[in-house]
């Protein structure tokens, strides 16, 4: 993880010059700061980022306005642009709207049960517990979002996934925090698999259940993330 202090220096990937440059460059940040890897407090400078990722400072500003319209940054013009604390309300509003979501799509689901669909949870199940194993915690983040992911596209609600994306990276960011912490993988893994299971036995009211549990694991650990972590959080 970057310091707010240290000099920032990105592993910028080669741009797509067929796409504009602003949302690679957005897309970028938003990976390095969801992931803790940009930590709160970091400043971010217009004329830097540009050199790095060898652009005018346009796309960057471009990008820059848009994580703060994620609520990832906070802009003070004509001073400095820096990673935000993480919201917790925001993330708690963000915990509301998926949790709303995944409990229709978990019952549409398991009320209209396919093996096809069952067998790729299953070996999206048995992904994580490798990545867990290797205690490859940034893969194992990404492979739980495939998981969920498989579950919006299976209910064929796929554009509601990417207005949850958008809504999450202060969730996301306390998730990054609490994955690596004893007991998280472990419980992520039994979770995922109980999900599975009821959706298998067509058991609508118990796949609810499941994802209930599943989804309030990170908040019901808030304390011991702020404390852990004291200086990343605000309310």
């Amino acid at each position: 993880m970057s310091t707010a202090t240290e000099p920032i220096t990105l592993n910028v990937p080669p741009l797509d010059r067929s796409r504009h440059a602003a949302p690679q460059v957005f897309e970028h940040l938003r990976e390095l700061i969801i992931g803790v890897r940009l930590v709160p407090g970091t400043v971010l400078q217009r004329a830097e980022l540009a050199a790095q990722y060898g652009l005018s400072q346009t796309p960057i500003r471009d990008a820059l306005i848009k994580l703060g319209e994620e609520g990832l940054v906070d802009i003070f013009p004509q001073h400095a642009t820096v990673v935000s604390a993480i919201n917790v309300t925001q993330a708690r509003q963000a915990h509301f709207l998926r949790r709303s979501i995944e409990l229709e799509i978990v019952h549409t689901l398991a009320r209209r049960t396919e093996g096809a669909l069952v067998s790729r949870l299953r070996d999206s199940i048995e992904v994580q517990r490798v990545l867990a194993g290797r205690e490859n915690y940034a893969e194992f983040v990404l492979a739980d979002q495939a998981f969920h992911r498989q579950m919006y596209e299976a209910a064929q609600v796929p554009e509601l996934w990417a207005m949850v994306r958008r809504q999450s990276g202060n969730l996301d960011r306390l998730r990054n925090l609490h994955v690596p912490l004893p007991g998280k993988t472990k419980r992520v893994l039994r979770d995922h698999a109980v999900l599975v299971d009821a959706i298998a036995a067509g058991d609508a009211e118990a796949a609810q259940a499941a994802l209930r549990e599943h989804l309030s694991g990170t908040l019901t650990h808030l304390e011991e993330i702020r404390q852990r972590f004291p200086h990343y959080l605000k309310d």
